[in-house]
């Protein structure tokens, strides 16, 4: 990546384009420049999760996939280039086979709430899937390698089970969603 910023407000994007790892310029409306945005967005939401409560084991492994985004980011800036390495991936299915082994099977679908760790959580997962497909747009009209596309899904799969974990904290448990069909039969008065 070589160059390291030295000056923050350059005044170069002020006509509504900005600049690749690779000196080019493009609209700041252009797919790859989405993909960015929301990959920074993701990384800057798991920055807020981190300011949460939570076991020092899930901390660390936040910290390491804050650096893997910043990682997938670069990537994303430079077309052709590889940032983001398959390990970064198999570590994801490591830590979604630990954690989510350690969690009961889910029997209904679950809302995206509970303590404010597991909701930060779920924001990450939400913001996790549209970066996603702000990637696969990417892929559509430029290469784009598979490993990010890849990442973000598994990321996203992972937040959630972190978001259940998470709920876990201090004796919580998920919330679970109630149908219209099972809010009435649940309810005496309604026959």
């Amino acid at each position: 990546m070589g160059k390291r910023l030295t000056q923050i407000a350059t005044r170069t994007g002020d006509d509504g384009s900005t600049g690749l790892g690779d000196n080019t310029r493009v609209s700041k409306d252009n797919q790859r420049v989405h993909a960015m945005g929301d990959v920074d967005e993701l990384n800057s939401h798991i920055g807020v999760l981190l300011c949460e409560h939570m076991p020092n084991d899930v901390r660390a492994l936040l910290v390491e996939i804050q650096h893997q985004l910043f990682n997938l980011g670069g990537e994303l800036s430079i077309p052709g280039f590889e940032l983001l390495k398959a390990d970064a991936l198999l570590a994801l299915d490591q830590a979604l086979e630990h954690y989510n082994g350690a969690l009961p099977k889910l029997q209904e679908f679950i809302l995206p709430a509970g303590n404010r760790a597991a909701s930060q959580a779920h924001v990450c997962r939400t913001v996790a899937r549209r970066a996603e497909r702000a990637v696969v747009a990417l892929g559509a009209v430029e290469a784009v390698k598979d490993t990010p596309r890849q990442y973000l899904n598994r990321l996203s799969d992972l937040l959630f089970v972190l978001a259940r974990v998470l709920n876990r904290m201090n004796g919580g448990d998920d919330v679970y969603w109630k149908s219209e069909r099972l809010a009435r039969n649940d309810d005496p008065g309604v026959a």
